[in-house]
């Protein structure tokens, strides 16, 4: 097993002491499916939920969820099927208790989606209409809006969340620290905030417990599908506490994501995998389907194959991209099943009536994060993580499509069942030992630049080489203006040293991790995890050994 060497990044940032206190019994860091689920079910449960989102309620990525929400609730489908399909996906790097807890606790959840207001999509019978994305082999994807199901649920749970007076909300706050007693569990967190009258600047929450739902690290690429606020900031929070990271080698690239150019950056356009699932094809320059025959669902296999095959023929080629063939559909299903993205192709100048849409693969899910047990509970006594910010265990490699927005709402509800027994005594933060530190944010594109070129989709020994001395160099350059860009990015160099640490030493190809120095899956040497620490400013990674999980149980 080969060896990371230690690296160096801020134990905190550098931030002004902070100006006014506040405090609640729970604070939820995000504001999507998985932060607001959490603050609904316990608002009840104790005297004070605080809810802090670093933009407005709504600007996470719960919002550009497209396809929908996986769960087994149509007729013959069983939770059964559904844990064999998010195995298989996760290609035996699931936590398989984690998997049955999700497919069993799934169908529940969504039920009680729908009765908080959710309006999903029906078939002319009245029954829930039901779709198919890769890796699945029964139809069980509820949607609304067609394809603007992330935009609904959004919608429904802060609809819940304006009739909660209970629930206090605080938007364009980033989290910058948590505030650790003497016994380093939780004791609170500094925020900064913008524009909030007595609460603009710096400030301290103190609290009996933080749930951090952040979300992802998708701006650590150049393209990605994650919105501009998805900058590893949870996870880098936690890392900073003592809390373990798992997995972050796998991070999935989405085979369909609108291909703008290569001079395009940031947030690009998602073509949902249920086009594919209504029947859609990609094929390549010369017309051909290539995917016949590299996997038995052919265009709907798992999204690492997908991705894979599409890398494949592009390097084959050279060409920049493949083709999407949906112009079978015909107009009048686009605009009743695909309006939101029939739009969005339209306004780039691609009529997918008419047109092939041109599209590669891009960053859209990390599947690894801060390291959980089944009830949402983190190493760090009183932070418990939801979501994608945290690595439950459910996703493995590899996720399953459509299975984000349930990990969210089924974890979620769990840690708002154990956490009120849970609630420490509201502890005085001890002084602060870690050293702090702040990293430029003009080096974010330059940071982007590395991981795209080296850490991307497809990985070898010497670009990851390369990664790590390039971003240890960002990592040691001097901030001179302390704002939320440095502490962005700051947070986005602290995570992408951990990946492509994780990245250098995982030396096979699983999943959504692909090394073409080491083309085959190795299940004797690393069939387990790796866990990444950090202790004031130094962080360390360790391969942690684990039965793996694959296929039907």
């Amino acid at each position: 097993m080969p060896s990371a060497p230690a690296r160096r990044v801020p134990g905190r940032l550098l931030a002004p002491e902070p100006g006014w206190t506040t405090t609640a019994d729970v604070v939820v860091v995000g504001s999507g499916i998985a932060g607001l689920t959490a603050a609904l079910r316990l608002r009840n449960e104790v005297d004070k939920v605080l809810v802090v989102t670093k933009d407005v309620l709504a600007a996470g990525s719960t919002q550009w969820a497209q396809g929908g929400i996986a769960a087994a609730l149509g007729p013959g489908d069983t939770p059964h099927e559904h844990e064999v399909d998010t195995l298989v996906a996760g290609a035996g790097a699931c936590d398989r208790a984690a998997v049955e807890v999700l497919v069993t606790e799934g169908p529940d959840a969504v039920r009680e989606l729908i009765a908080l207001g959710t309006n999903f999509d029906h078939d002319p019978n009245g029954e829930l209409s039901l779709t198919r994305e890769g890796g699945h082999h029964r139809d069980r994807i509820a949607h609304a809006g067609g394809d603007a199901t992330g935009a609904e649920i959004q919608r429904a749970l802060i609809a819940a969340i304006e009739q909660a007076p209970e629930i206090e909300v605080v938007e364009h706050a980033l989290a910058v620290d948590l505030l650790l007693a003497e016994d380093g569990g939780v004791a609170g967190l500094t925020l900064h905030v913008m524009g909030e009258g007595q609460r603009d600047g710096v400030g301290a929450v103190l609290c009996r417990a933080v749930v951090l739902a952040s979300g992802g690290l998708g701006q650590v690429f150049e393209q990605t599908t994650n919105p501009a606020v998805s900058t590893g900031d949870g996870m880098a929070v936690a890392l900073r506490a003592g809390a373990v990271l798992r997995d972050l080698e796998f991070v999935q690239f989405h085979p369909t994501v609108m291909y703008l150019g290569s001079e395009s950056r940031g947030q690009q356009p998602l073509i949902s995998e249920a086009v594919r699932g209504e029947g859609a094809f990609l094929v390549d320059w010369d017309g051909e389907r290539f995917m016949q025959g590299v996997h038995e669902l052919a265009d709907l296999a798992p999204r690492d194959v997908v991705a894979k095959a599409i890398m494949r023929r592009m390097l084959d080629t050279d060409h920049p991209h493949m083709w999407l063939d949906a112009r079978h559909l015909g107009a009048e299903f686009w605009e009743r099943r695909f309006p939101t993205i029939l739009a969005t192709c339209r306004s780039h100048g691609v009529d997918p009536v008419t047109d092939l849409i041109p599209v590669a693969p891009a960053c859209h899910y990390a599947s690894g994060g801060v390291r959980t047990d089944l009830w949402g509970r983190s190493n760090v006594p009183g932070l418990y993580a939801t979501g994608e910010v945290a690595c439950s265990g459910v996703h493995g490699a590899n996720r399953l499509a459509s299975n984000s927005l349930l990990e969210g709402l089924v974890f979620s509800r769990r840690i708002a069942t154990v956490l009120p027994a849970e609630l420490r005594p509201l502890l005085w933060p001890v002084t602060d030992p870690r050293t702090p530190g702040l990293v430029p944010g003009v080096v974010r594109r330059e940071l982007q630049e590395v991981m795209t070129s080296h850490v991307g989709v497809l990985r070898n020994a010497d670009g990851l080489a390369d990664a790590g001395g390039l971003l240890d160099k960002l990592a040691t350059a001097g901030a001179e203006a302390i704002d939320q860009e440095s502490w962005e990015t700051t947070n986005l160099v602290t995570i992408s040293l951990a990946l492509a640490d994780a990245a250098t030493l995982r030396e096979e190809t699983r999943g959504s991790h692909w090394r073409e120095d080491f083309p085959e899956r190795d299940d004797v040497g690393f069939a387990g995890h790796f866990d990444v620490v950090m202790s004031d400013g130094t962080s360390t990674i360790a391969f942690v050994p684990e039965p793996a999980s694959d296929g039907a149980p």
